[in-house]
């Protein structure tokens, strides 16, 4: 949901089919690669982690390493499942796509004429917030006070003794009997009558100016998508994306998972996080495994490259065209290779380098998929343990960079 870290990522890699044919110098790369993960792992900074490395042909490298439960000696897998945290808003940028070529809306309409409530900027009241400025992060809306306090709820009927009832010192985890559903998020953050109201939610810019990250402002992309087609968000994108692709391991909640995968979430290595869930889940609530989201990076390299499935050629084209000018911007970083938002596609971050993917990071959660346009080679880290200081931000820089070194070593 919020990006844990605007000081990483980018540098991307390939996609992994392990086959007998491979040739004999890509298993050895292969077995090599894990190797050294393997030692990066027992450095002690992080319990569990997934990998890959795609291409528009298909996989190159996928590999579980460590742990999903560390005290109980359970490895992380290729199926093990997690969420990728804001990952999860490139999906919502495929959805918006997908009901447009349905017919169900378009990017340059005015949010409030598919919602139940008006949601406008106090300080603009008769400028409208459009689709595509909730898609390209212009629309004004902050992520107030209450996102943090209000919006991750624990999972009932599990023991929470000797857990963490809080992640930092504003991120708490509210009973599962306190949580609202995110409509009522949304209408209670963004209405004047709501009670968690706040008029410093909304930038003092004029909506489609000013690029400001919004969690609140992706999950409102997701419940217009919900109410144009007529059906809950997670069952659309199941119909136009789940299956399609077959991520068998994935899903917007608990229900839609086999939870006997799920990776137990560590605050540090040695502090097991509650389990939990948000309420503005399509912002960072996506739960997936290492071999799924394989499959899906593999369907974004192809529709970068004009042979996608799941949305068509002109619909690609504009997922990927970066939306945004210089003067979108007032802090924006140039030097900084592993910033996201040097551009936007529609919920799509680009790099200055070019670099195209996203970044998230969550309790317990660091996520990173992108991908070269140039080469058509992508990487993929899921991480379930949170990084603290300066040695574990190392090593996840590491883990990142020796699947750089082996993108094109792994396979052909």
């Amino acid at each position: 949901m919020k990006i844990l870290f605007t000081s990483f990522l980018y540098l991307i890699g390939g996609f992994f089919t392990q086959s007998v044919a491979q040739p004999a110098r890509h298993r050895a790369a292969q077995d090599s690669l894990t190797a050294e993960l393997e030692a990066l792992r027992v450095q002690g900074h992080f319990n569990g982690f997934g990998v890959a490395i795609v291409s528009g042909k298909g996989v190159l490298y996928q590999q579980g390493v460590g742990f999903a439960d560390a005290q109980a000696g359970k490895p992380y897998d290729l199926h093990t499942v997690q969420y990728i945290a804001s990952v999860s808003k490139t999906i919502v940028g495929l959805a918006l796509l997908k009901a447009q070529e349905l017919g169900k809306l378009h990017l340059d309409d005015p949010i409030d004429q598919y919602l139940p409530f008006k949601v406008r900027n106090p300080a603009f009241p008769d400028v409208p917030i459009t689709l595509r400025h909730l898609a390209t992060h212009t629309s004004g809306i902050r992520d107030n006070d209450f996102y943090l306090s209000k919006n991750y709820y624990l999972r009932p009927g599990l023991p929470l003794a000797g857990l963490p009832m809080t992640f930092d010192a504003t991120q708490t985890f509210i009973p599962a009997d306190s949580a609202v559903s995110l409509p009522e998020f949304l209408r209670n953050s963004l209405t004047p009558e709501g009670k968690w109201y706040q008029p410093k939610g909304f930038s003092a810019r004029r909506p489609g100016e000013l690029y400001e990250y919004s969690n609140v402002g992706a999950s409102l992309a997701a419940y217009v998508v919900e109410r144009a087609c007529g059906q809950p968000f997670p069952a659309f994108t199941k119909r136009y994306l789940l299956r399609p692709l077959r991520l068998r391991d994935s899903g917007w909640s608990f229900r839609q998972i086999d939870f006997a995968r799920y990776s137990r979430l560590y605050g540090s290595t040695t502090v097991p996080l509650p389990y939990y869930a948000t309420t503005t889940y399509p912002d960072g609530g996506f739960i997936s495994s290492v071999a799924d989201l394989s499959k899906y990076l593999h369907e974004l390299i192809r529709g970068y490259q004009g042979r996608g499935t799941v949305l068509g050629p002109a619909s690609y084209r504009e997922l990927f065209r970066p939306q945004l000018a210089a003067g979108n911007f007032e802090d924006r970083n140039e030097r900084n290779p592993f910033s996201e938002s040097y551009n936007v596609g529609i919920l799509m971050g680009f790099g200055y380098t070019g670099f195209i993917g996203h970044t998230g990071g969550d309790p317990g959660v660091v996520a990173l998929l992108f991908f070269d346009p140039t080469s058509g080679i992508g990487r993929i880290l899921l991480l379930n343990t949170s990084y603290d200081d300066r040695p574990s931000e190392a090593t996840m820089y590491q883990i990142w960079n020796t699947l750089e070194k082996y993108q094109h070593r792994v396979g052909g």
